[in-house]
């Protein structure tokens, strides 16, 4: 090959290598200047949303498939069966309280031996309606606890949900007091408590539970429907800063609020037991 043919097929080599390069060099522009709208376009985003009041985009999710819903949120709109009373009240007993009732005196014993609980009194509008709670006070029971078969003397008090019928009382009745009332002097207790302490205005009020015994007739009334047996003249009293053979003591001013409230009408009901009966 002649040196003129070797230097022309130089510069026609050069020349494709030029043109090569001019062509690939404006999509190269047109590919940096896109990128530099992409990342200007991302920038002002961020800074909008950096404004105060902007809003916030929401996060960033792995995938498409649907989310489970947050569990508070169905929890939040999920009907509370226990309709306003505490946890510590089985589904078992709350069945057993009649549906009329608008009246509850709620006695939570601290343990199944314990002689120590506390009583909450709720009430509500209408049956079917949440309980709303209307007092607290600490109580005693029996000084051995509960027992859901109860026997005369064993110093228990019994387990399970009673009506509230009937009062009475040394003293007169409170204003106010719509259960019917027996104001009797007999209502003296006799000797000391179980350990020892003296038992001096414990039936200055008295509520009897509807255990063993007829109703529509004085607390004194000594008649036991189930038999002696099974012991009787359950009541709630006048604490008397020890445990009880069986009835419930609440504070004077506890038993004075209750006779206040309690109403045949309301059918009023006591749910007595351990925590969790």
């Amino acid at each position: 090959m002649s040196k003129h043919a070797r230097a022309r097929s130089s510069s026609r080599g050069r020349t494709r290598t030029r043109s090569r390069s001019a062509a690939r060099r404006p999509r190269a522009l047109t590919a940096v200047a896109a990128f530099g709208l992409l990342a200007f376009g991302a920038g002002w985003v961020q800074a909008l949303h950096e404004q105060p009041g902007a809003p916030v985009p929401p996060p960033a999710r792995s995938d498409s498939r649907p989310q489970t819903p947050d569990r508070a949120a169905r929890d939040a709109h999920r009907p509370d069966a226990r309709h306003g009373l505490p946890a510590s009240l089985s589904d078992a007993a709350r069945a057993r309280i009649p549906a009329e009732s608008r009246q509850l005196v709620l006695v939570t014993g601290r343990a199944k031996d314990s002689s120590e609980s506390d009583v909450t009194f709720y009430t509500r509008a209408a049956a079917g309606a949440d309980w709303t709670a209307a007092g607290h006070w600490p109580a005693r029971n029996g000084a051995k606890g509960w027992s859901t078969e109860r026997e005369y003397g064993d110093l228990t008090s019994p387990q399970g949900v009673f009506s509230l019928s009937d009062a009475g009382g040394r003293l007169p009745a409170p204003p106010g007091t719509k259960l019917p009332y027996d104001r009797d002097a007999a209502f003296v207790a006799s000797g000391r408590g179980v350990n020892g302490e003296s038992l001096a205005g414990s039936f200055d009020y008295v509520v009897a539970i509807d255990y063993n015994r007829r109703q529509g007739v004085s607390p004194l009334d000594p008649a036991k429907p189930d038999g002696e047996r099974k012991g009787g003249n359950i009541w709630l009293h006048v604490d008397h800063d020890g445990p009880s053979q069986g009835c419930v003591g609440l504070p004077k001013e506890a038993m004075r609020k209750l006779l206040e409230t309690l109403d045949p009408a309301a059918h009023p009901v006591i749910a007595m037991g351990p925590a969790g009966f």
